[in-house]
């Protein structure tokens, strides 16, 4: 007997609604937008370099993936930049841009039935410094009133909600799969009846008390050459380079996004996360799991996936278990596997969104991103890697790969 797959229909029940990419927002470390930032990968450039936020020289990480400068009051509103952490504004200019390249038209649809979901994995991390070093230095007086809740996880989901008078359902996911999980949580929005939903994730945590706390999970590349300090599936892989950045996408119920004449970049078809097993339980991790999971909820075979944009830890244990789940899914060299976060570093929880954006833009353009800097990979892994140049070919359905702390994501996105 056959089985409807999710987003089918049977004759006999109907189909969900389904959810459908409509506009992007990107900011990165390679690009302030995403046609600055496409072209960007597609031509290798990277965005690594020496931090200048702040002198890094007292730590033994000096490189990070930092967002060009940029005159904030030509994005955000005078009165909220005092009020705001880099994040924050981050996330208002990528919001906005998505906006733009959805075409919508916030007035024309009822304030509730817009949604907002957001991840992060920290909070304002660099404005609550500033104000920590002020209560220490000067006194609470001195201590902005803003603090209060610059520093909140759930700040950026108002900060949109306050600054659009979007009232719809809302929310916030933590962690560095996040980005993922909140462009998840917007398809179920949609599936329940939401038109429009903004989703995503933008981080930053350029400071150093951000540096300090990345540095104790000892996975951080204390390399000094900006081509060689993160290289993952490679021989020389010593670790990851944090960055800052991520996207903001709109996602729209396919049949309001019809509606209004827009061709959207791609279709949110299927999703899945697990949990990996206690450690010294000798059990497998979760993400192998988690990719069936969402080719199932997809309604597709491995066969039909064009490309796979990794996680790609950058650590060799972490990216030996991520190879061992992709080649047991599709088989040795089953499938091209990509990675431009080399060129960005690690965005935290806007990583995985910024890799559904690349991957939507990759899908309408017909090409693969590349992979830079990595020159000797694990023949071990058995992956086709796409590196040093893009790959022209169709994309039709693209699967993107996201893990955190014992955490695995996976979500396939399919051409519309």
């Amino acid at each position: 007997m056959s089985r409807a797959v999710p987003g089918s229909h049977d004759g006999t029940t109907p189909a969900p609604p389904r959810a459908v990419v409509t506009g992007i927002g990107v900011v990165a470390p390679n690009g302030f937008d995403a046609d600055e930032y496409w072209d960007a990968v597609l031509h290798g450039r990277g965005g690594i370099d020496r931090i200048t936020r702040f002198d890094p020289a007292q730590y033994p990480a000096t490189l990070a993936g930092e967002v060009p400068d940029y005159d904030v009051r030509a994005y955000i509103p005078s009165r909220l930049v005092p009020q705001t952490d880099q994040t924050t504004r981050l996330v208002l200019i990528a919001a906005d841009a998505a906006v733009r390249d959805s075409a919508l038209d916030p007035a024309a649809l009822p304030d509730d039935q817009v949604g907002i979901v957001t991840g992060l994995s920290a909070g304002g991390l660099e404005y609550s410094q500033r104000e920590l070093e002020k209560l220490w230095s000067l006194g609470s007086d001195h201590v902005s009133a803003y603090l209060s809740f610059s520093w909140f996880y759930a700040v950026n989901t108002g900060q949109i909600s306050i600054r659009h008078g979007w009232h719809g359902p809302g929310g916030v996911l933590t962690g560095n799969t996040s980005g993922l999980d909140a462009m998840a949580q917007a398809r179920r929005y949609v599936a329940d009846g939401l038109p429009v939903v903004m989703c995503g994730a933008v981080e930053s945590a350029m400071c150093p008390l951000g540096l300090a706390i990345e540095l104790t999970t000892g996975r951080m590349s204390t390399v000094d050459d900006r081509t060689r300090a993160y290289l993952p599936f490679d021989t020389a892989a010593s670790g990851y380079v944090p960055g800052e950045g991520g996207a903001m996408v709109v996602v729209e119920e396919v049949g309001h996004a019809n509606g209004r004449g827009v061709q959207p970049y791609c279709e949110i078809a299927g999703y899945a996360t697990t949990f990996d097993p206690r450690p010294g339980s000798a059990r497998e991790p979760g993400l192998r799991r988690a990719i069936e999971s969402a080719l199932s909820d997809a309604g597709v075979t491995p066969a039909e996936v064009d490309v796979v944009f990794a996680d790609a830890a950058g650590v060799g244990e972490l990216d030996r278990a991520e190879a061992t789940a992709v080649t047991a899914v599709f088989g040795p060299r089953g499938v091209p596997v990509t990675a431009p976060k080399t060129m960005t570093g690690r965005l935290y929880s806007g990583g995985p969104a910024l890799d559904v954006a690349t991957a939507s833009l990759s899908m309408r353009h017909g090409v693969i991103p590349p992979m830079i800097n990595v020159t000797d990979p694990v023949r071990s892994d058995q992956l086709d890697l796409v590196l040093g140049r893009p790959r022209d070919t169709t994309v039709s359905t693209a699967l993107v790969l996201a893990r955190s702390d014992g955490i695995n994501s996976a979500m396939v996105l399919k051409a519309v």
